[in-house]
């Protein structure tokens, strides 16, 4: 029976500092028994929709800095799947990328960007990957907000799929979503029948800012299987068998 065991990481915000961002992906992965582990969106460089920001910590895929960040992820055994600030040819995506052993595997940039995020050119593609398997997509943070992508990933046989999200909000904005992921996100598992695993930041940004979640797994009924605490740190397991049934632990 094929079984593929998936940890979603709730994690603090890091913002500029791609050498702390690796030092979490390592940590987690020593202490997560998983075949893969999935982190927020912008997770390498930290997601602020400034240009300068954007700008200096942009990586190219075929550039020596990022040969150099897949050659420290080698000796990890799990797929990672992370957010990152992407540049090609003069362009800035927000990127999630799948790396095995140090080998990228593939990137999926994100297609619905919120009006803020101008900085940002589309993504075109929704590319899906498999492990153990079992095939799975990826959306990033407000592609949620829309069936379109989501369903792209479902049309082409995947059973999982994988957001990666960043929801460090003002205050008052976070108290008004902190519920409203989990319900968008139940309307995009119940549309296409596939399982739905979230990582998000938690945390506070200065005084007005506070990052709740939600990191979590989200049944293709709808049902929250398993779930971080709101505000803490920590993984949200889910184990996918062949036989399309499937547990969640935390």
């Amino acid at each position: 029976m094929t079984t593929l065991r998936v940890a979603a990481c709730q994690t603090p915000e890091i913002l500029g500092d791609p050498e702390a961002a690796l030092t979490y992906i390592e940590d987690f992965a020593r202490r997560t028994d998983a075949d893969l582990l999935l982190f927020p969106e912008c997770f390498l460089q930290g997601y602020l929709v400034d240009p300068a920001h954007v700008i200096h910590h942009a990586i190219n895929l075929e550039s020596a800095r990022f040969a150099t960040i897949r050659k420290r992820l080698e000796p990890i055994g799990p797929t990672l799947v992370f957010g990152m600030i992407e540049e090609d040819a003069g362009d800035y995506f927000n990127s999630v990328v799948v790396v095995t052993r140090g080998r990228l595997e593939g990137r999926y940039r994100k297609t619905c960007l919120m009006p803020g995020e101008s900085v940002f050119t589309p993504g075109t593609e929704y590319p899906t990957f498999k492990i153990n398997g079992i095939r799975y997509g990826i959306s990033i943070c407000s592609d949620t907000q829309h069936p379109e992508p989501a369903a792209h990933v479902a049309a082409q046989g995947a059973r999982m799929l994988l957001v990666s999200a960043q929801n460090m909000m003002r205050r008052p904005t976070a108290e008004r979503w902190k519920d409203e992921h989990h319900r968008m996100r139940i309307e995009r598992a119940r549309e296409t029948g596939m399982w739905l695993v979230s990582s998000d930041v938690t945390g506070t940004r200065g005084e007005d800012r506070i990052g709740y979640g939600p990191t979590s797994v989200i049944s293709p009924t709808g049902v929250v299987v398993t779930q971080v605490p709101l505000l803490t740190t920590g993984t949200a397991i889910a184990e996918l068998f062949g036989d399309d049934e499937a547990q969640g632990f935390r």
